[in-house]
């Protein structure tokens, strides 16, 4: 059974940096797209960011678009999310997920898609 594990979040000023890390166990993390998520108290949860198998394809939402980048070390089993010029409405526990039956090329921005989860990371980012 492959896991997913977060690490890296915390409590930040806004324009401050994080960079979250998601570790996973498992022999077939390459094979897997990558995803991050995030879920704000009251709000639905949101994709942010994804990455495909090979880590030629990122995509990334709008609203972090310019700020943020995905990137993975299939050799470590880990997917990175750089957060830069972090805003107060950044605030949010944030997700890793895994797509194990990915597109050949590229990542999906559906959390549907997604059927491994980690179990989050608080972002805070205060003003």
């Amino acid at each position: 059974q492959v896991q997913l594990v977060e690490s890296g979040g915390g409590l930040v000023q806004a324009g401050g940096s994080l960079r979250l890390s998601c570790t996973a166990s498992g022999r077939t993390f390459s094979s897997y797209a990558l995803g991050w998520f995030r879920q704000a108290p009251g709000k639905e949860r949101e994709f942010v960011a994804a990455i495909s198998r090979s880590g030629i394809t990122t995509v990334y939402a709008d609203s972090v678009k310019g700020r943020f980048t995905i990137s993975r070390d299939n050799a470590k089993n880990t997917v990175y999310l750089q957060m830069n010029s972090l805003k107060p409405e950044d605030t949010a526990v944030y997700y890793c997920a895994a797509d194990t039956s990915p597109p050949r090329f590229g990542a999906n921005r559906q959390s549907r898609s997604y059927d491994l989860w980690g179990q989050g990371t608080q972002v805070t980012v205060s003003s």
